[in-house]
């Protein structure tokens, strides 16, 4: 199933804030508590952004939120389900580019529709790529990974998480960005591809930055670059993929909340307020800031939607260049 993109706009297109009163946002939430869904495992990225968003917008809606983790298929299994709830602002999704933007674009079918399931909200935080080596392998920058790449192509291999998410097409990305050839090594999950890693049974990886900055910052790995616009102070030393000469390498991974489709006007304004009124929080902005995240909103639910239709648009050119299909 491959989404038009123009879709995104008549979906949310319509949605006015106008006719949303004060008196209507005034009004209790709900009576039953909240649960964000997430499509992986406790411990990884999507659930750390869940984890941090929870207790704030608790507070914020006046009800219990709870994180509930559906791993399984790349986020398939908490897509499906939340599509197919009760559009009462009860079931949310805390989902990422892999769900919304890869999986249509890699899966020759999907239990839900992106397009038409959903609305979404904003995004609430983004991860750059943190690219690392195993210490054996010789190179201490992507600059000297891509020499020897050139060198030996096809000899060097990257874990990545499935075949068709986020750290699958980032390789690719540098590959085709830097014309060399490294081959992937598909795993179920970031912790077995990390374990190998350090094993030193692949030779590197590149995955959302909370996932590798342990394993470089005491040394078990060595980090090769970063794919933010700046440098992350948590690995000042660490250049950027730009500096090493690769800025179409700037990328990274983000995480977004989203509803059922029918969910009312009302209830996607105010969670667009609750998020909005979260992210200028400097306590919660400063937990995210130390496990390596950083806060992303959106200007509107509507901005949301240009951000997904860059975003199908720019992945949709890599996925299509290196005919990568999910398995």
């Amino acid at each position: 199933m491959k989404p038009s993109r123009r879709n995104f706009t008549r979906l949310l297109g319509g949605l006015s804030f106008a006719k949303v009163t004060s008196a209507s946002l005034a009004q209790s939430y709900s009576n039953k508590p909240v649960r964000l869904v997430v499509g992986y495992p406790p411990g990884g990225v999507n659930d750390i952004v869940a984890r941090k968003l929870a207790p704030y917008l608790s507070e914020s809606l006046g009800v219990t939120v709870i994180v509930d983790n559906r791993p399984g298929a790349n986020g398939v299994i908490a897509a499906e389900l939340v599509a197919k709830a009760p559009a009462d602002g009860t079931t949310l999704l805390v989902s990422s580019l892999t769900s919304l933007v890869l999986n249509p674009l890699t899966y020759k079918s999907l239990p839900y529709d992106p397009v038409k399931d959903f609305l979404g909200i904003t995004t609430i935080a983004s991860s750059p790529i943190l690219l690392a080596a195993r210490p054996g392998l010789g190179v201490g920058s992507l600059k000297e990974l891509i020499r020897l790449a050139k060198i030996e192509p096809g000899k060097l291999n990257f874990a990545t998480v499935g075949s068709g998410g986020s750290t699958r097409v980032v390789l690719e990305l540098l590959k085709l960005s830097a014309d060399i050839d490294i081959k992937y090594v598909p795993y179920k999950g970031a912790a077995p591809a990390i374990s190998d890693l350090l094993g030193a049974t692949v030779d590197g990886m590149g995955v959302d930055f909370p996932a590798l900055y342990p394993f470089v910052k005491d040394g078990r790995l060595t980090g090769l670059a970063i794919t933010s616009e700046r440098r992350n102070p948590l690995l000042p030393d660490l250049p950027t993929a730009t500096e090493q000469g690769i800025p179409a390498l700037t990328c990274g991974n983000w995480y977004a909340l989203l509803t059922p489709a029918k969910t009312s006007t009302a209830m996607v304004v105010r969670l667009y307020e609750a998020v909005a009124k979260i992210s200028g929080n400097i306590k919660f902005r400063e937990q995210l800031n130390g496990s390596g995240v950083e806060p992303m909103l959106n200007a509107s639910p509507q901005a949301f939607n240009t951000f997904l239709q860059t975003e199908l648009g720019r992945w949709g050119k890599v996925i299509k260049a290196a005919a990568i299909e999910a398995e």
